[in-house]
């Protein structure tokens, strides 16, 4: 073990948004602590792909195609990259952790609620979680650990406790254990990579390739998985297909419209940034459309849950999907329109 006892690195930021999850709050924060533009990184990249049978039951799932590491996929047009650490044991495990807070730089941990105090979740139900380790106090057997998802936490709890959260099996062991369960936490951690001086610029020119970019993707549906507008209306209609056979789809959907709807309401705050930054009203309304798309996913994920108990038809679900694609069709309608005009 190092000689230091007690170490807590200063000057971490919180970021939050309502319409995110724990992944992109843990990567605001560490975008945040290395003096990188959250909006900027997070929000630039609008899109869909789905690869099929590759769902995670994890809080922080998100669609990676081979070889793309998670921070890759969520920022994929700056230089980052994660990996995920995999310890062998808890007592490893610790020990990597301390030493990179040792080293100054926080860490983002995976972690199941059940066993965090400051989780509502507390001893009732499991769920693949992340936060940011940034402290520790040996003598005290205390870890300094921030997480900005509500009901927000910022303080220490025991190693003890953390330990136990890294390491929990995660398993299902009732109905409430949903969406996020039946993978074991393993002690993992994310070491980040980042070159904040090699970002790009966020500038009109900057703004309107990257506008170019995400439109043909979307545009575009080759690849691997379902991606473009032509994959994310297969995925969809695939949906309603598996439900009218009698299939549960309740889990994956819910999982799937998360990580589009973080995307989505991540764009919306991007162009509404561009806007502000550089007086254009034209992104300032196709932020309003793409921020429209997003509250659409979350209209999604709930009809998507209400499958479950047969509250939700196939029917309705179908119509709801039509609903969101033809919005988003005017989304991208609408930036294509300020693009040529601006």
């Amino acid at each position: 073990m190092n000689e230091s006892t007690a170490h807590t690195i200063a000057g971490i930021p919180e970021w939050r948004h309502d319409l995110v999850g724990c992944l992109w709050t843990s990567a605001g924060t560490v975008l945040g602590f290395h003096g990188a533009p959250v909006v900027e990184t997070l929000g630039a990249a609008w899109s869909f792909r789905h690869f099929p049978g590759d769902v995670r039951r994890e809080e922080y799932y998100y669609p990676c195609a081979p070889g793309v590491s998670l921070w890759e996929a969520i920022a994929p047009y700056h230089p980052v990259r994660s990996t995920w650490c995999e310890p062998s044991d808890p007592d490893e495990g610790w020990d990597q952790v301390r030493a990179e807070v040792l080293a100054g730089r926080p860490v983002i941990v995976a972690a199941d609620n059940f066993e965090l105090p400051f989780r509502p979740a507390y001893r009732d139900v499991h769920t693949n979680h992340l936060v940011t380790v940034y402290g520790f106090d040996d003598k005290r057997g205390t870890a300094r650990v921030l997480d900005a998802v509500p009901p927000r936490f910022d303080g220490d709890i025991s190693i003890k406790e953390l330990t136990a959260a890294r390491d929990s099996a995660n398993p299902i062991l009732h109905d409430r254990d949903m969406f996020f369960t039946d993978r074991p936490i393993a002690n993992r951690w994310l070491r980040v990579e980042l070159d904040v001086a090699a970002f790009p610029a966020f500038d009109p020119a900057t703004v309107r390739a990257t506008i170019r970019r995400n439109l043909d993707g979307f545009a575009d549906s080759t690849g691997p998985g379902l991606s473009g507008l032509a994959g994310q209306r297969a995925y969809l209609e695939e949906c309603v297909t598996r439900l009218r056979s009698g299939e549960a789809i309740w889990e994956e959907l819910f999982l799937v419209a998360g990580a589009v709807l973080a995307n989505t309401a991540l764009h919306a705050d991007w162009l509404t940034t561009a806007a502000d930054r550089f007086g254009y009203q034209g992104l300032r309304e196709a932020a309003r459309a793409v921020e429209r798309v997003a509250h659409h996913w979350s209209a999604v994920r709930i009809a998507g849950v209400l499958t479950r108990d047969a509250q939700v038809s196939a029917e309705r679900l179908s119509r709801r999907f039509a609903v969101l694609q033809d919005d988003h069709a005017r989304a991208v309608a609408d930036l294509e329109y300020a693009l040529a005009n601006w």
